[in-house]
């Protein structure tokens, strides 16, 4: 019975799973055995030179940063946060640590899809800025604003009290959303920012900030591994999403149920991602080594499973639909449609970065997935979508509640 093998469950939580689980799905896509996808691997060539194309227009030196929430802060050049971090006169590395995770934490948070018609008006360039830049630039603002903290004296934290209190209407305000700006999943966007408060508070935790303390304490050779910091991120916060699968004890997260993965073991039709959460370990590197911390094995992460990712593969036709129809139909996050290709999105990421690394000629150490993920194929998916559809969507629509895309 699966509560007498809570370990089988807990090694769901690892990005191994999700790499394994991800491959075995584009094995049967491969064989022609999906449900929903054909894959056409003679395509991936001409996919990863598109990718390439998109690198050396991005960054012709290759000096490629990491895939993380603080290229989003970035607005015609002016780092948002370098310019906070200045003028807040941080006491110690530990401080700023404190505070650049306390932001990172919230802000990945609330960095699922906006939907095509809001956007963020900047008050500093009166530029507006839609989906996730304009999504980074709001939360940034709020932080900076004291929204997520409980003491107007010390504004930039996001402390637990603060949190569980949050309401919509406030963070409507902080989004500059409302019915002629609407912003998908406002709800739900809330509820988890309350949530993340409670479970916080649960952990005896006052701030997510104090997640860069245990990685600190954890470095004592001067490096944390970023599976490491993975499964801190998936422990700390993983009792915050809603209507999600546990099993044996376990909460499993970005854990989504397909008919013919991993058949005949005790963790049968699973397929994890923890997208969110990769997305947010990703962004939790750059705070450690600006404090002389070095993360290792950051390629150990996966790639992300999101529309930008995933339409860059079906844009370009490396899979395809095999019904035409549901192009045109709205789809569940737990659709076997959608793990299909968020799967297929994970295992395809890697031989992408394999055949871009190949034309480069770097190794994994000198152009990890984080680097290749940035150049690269999220802003391959975003190019790609604006010369096939007018509004730059992504090419399914997907029914989310803002804590999955």
């Amino acid at each position: 019975m699966p509560s007498s093998n809570p370990e089988a469950f807990r090694a769901l939580l690892k990005p191994a799973a999700v790499r394994a689980r991800a491959q075995e799905m584009l094995e049967l896509g491969l064989a022609g055995r999906l449900l929903h996808f054909s894959v056409h691997p003679e395509r991936l060539e001409a996919c990863a030179d598109y990718v390439l194309d998109t690198i050396r227009a991005n960054y012709p030196t290759l000096d490629i940063p990491f895939h993380a929430r603080w290229r989003h802060f970035v607005l015609a050049g002016d780092d948002r946060w370098q310019r906070l971090d200045a003028a807040a006169h941080f006491p110690d590395p530990a401080a700023r640590g404190r505070a650049a995770y306390d932001l990172a934490v919230v802000s990945v948070l609330l960095d699922a899809g906006a939907g095509p018609d809001w956007r963020y008006r900047d008050a500093a360039t009166g530029r507006e800025i839609g989906r996730s830049e304009g999504l980074a630039l709001a939360s940034l603002d709020m932080f900076a604003a004291g929204l997520f903290s409980s003491n107007p004296v010390d504004p930039l934290r996001a402390d637990a009290e603060a949190l569980r209190h949050l309401d919509e209407a406030s963070l409507a305000q902080g989004f500059q959303a409302g019915p002629a700006n609407p912003l998908m999943a406002l709800e739900g966007r809330a509820a988890l920012l309350n949530r993340l408060g409670e479970e916080l508070e649960r952990q005896g935790l006052s701030r997510p900030g104090e997640l860069f303390d245990r990685f600190s304490t954890a470095a004592d050779t001067g490096t944390v591994r970023a599976g490491h910091m993975l499964g801190e991120v998936l422990a700390t916060f993983g009792g915050i999403w809603p209507s999600r699968l546990t099993l044996a004890g376990v909460a499993l997260g970005d854990t989504w149920r397909h008919p013919l993965i991993a058949m005949g073991e005790v963790t049968e039709g699973l397929v994890p991602f923890h997208k969110l959460s990769q997305w947010l370990t990703y962004s939790l590197i750059e705070p450690l080594e600006w404090a002389g911390i070095a993360v290792v094995d950051i390629d150990d992460l996966t790639g992300l499973p999101e529309y930008r990712n995933g339409g860059l593969f079906l844009d370009l036709g490396v899979i395809a639909l095999k019904d035409e129809a549901d192009r045109a139909k709205p789809h569940e996050v737990s659709s076997a449609l959608v793990v299909e290709w968020r799967a297929l999105t994970v295992a395809l990421l890697d031989e992408v970065g394999s055949v871009v690394r190949k034309r480069l000629g770097r190794s994994r150490e000198d152009l990890p997935l984080a680097k290749v993920l940035e150049g690269g194929s999220w802003a391959a998916g975003r190019r790609i979508a604006r010369e096939k559809r007018v509004d730059g969507g992504p090419p399914l629509a997907i029914i989310s509640d803002g804590t999955v895309f």
